[in-house]
C-alpha cells in the first residue's frame, strides 16, 4: 500500500504532464486516509484554483492556514487564491495575518 506522500508525488507528477483533473481527483482520494496531510490540501488549493474551481480552492487554503497557522506562506498563498477569486477583502485579511506571523505575532487559526 502506497503512502499518501507516495501518492501526492504521484498525483503532482500527473500535475506536470497537463492532466490536472485527475491529479486532484487523486489528492482527494489522500485526503480519505490522510484528511490532515498538509502538501496535499496545499497541491489542491493551486490545481483547483487553476481549474477555476475558486471556492474549493479557497477551502483546501484555509486548511493549510489550519494546518500551519504559524507559516507565513499559508496565509500568503490563500491571499493570492483569494485575490485571483475576486474576494479581495478575505485576500486583504490573510495578507495581514502574514504580516502579523512575519513581525514574530501570532494569529488565530481560521477557524476560530
Amino acid at each position: 500500500m502506497s503512502t499518501p506522500h507516495e501518492l501526492y508525488d504521484a498525483a503532482v507528477a500527473l500535475h506536470q504532464t497537463g492532466d490536472t483533473e485527475t491529479a486532484v481527483t487523486k489528492l482527494q482520494e489522500i485526503l480519505e486516509s490522510a484528511p490532515d496531510h498538509f502538501d496535499t490540501h496545499a497541491a489542491l488549493a493551486v490545481y483547483l484554483q487553476k481549474l477555476g474551481r475558486n471556492d474549493e480552492a479557497i477551502e483546501h487554503s484555509k486548511k493549510v492556514c489550519d494546518l500551519k497557522p504559524e507559516d507565513i506562506f499559508s496565509y500568503s498563498q490563500l491571499s493570492m487564491i483569494c485575490m485571483r477569486a475576486g474576494r479581495i477583502q478575505e485576500a486583504e485579511d490573510a495578507k495581514a495575518k502574514a504580516t502579523i506571523i512575519r513581525m514574530g505575532g501570532q494569529v488565530k487559526p481560521q477557524g476560530s
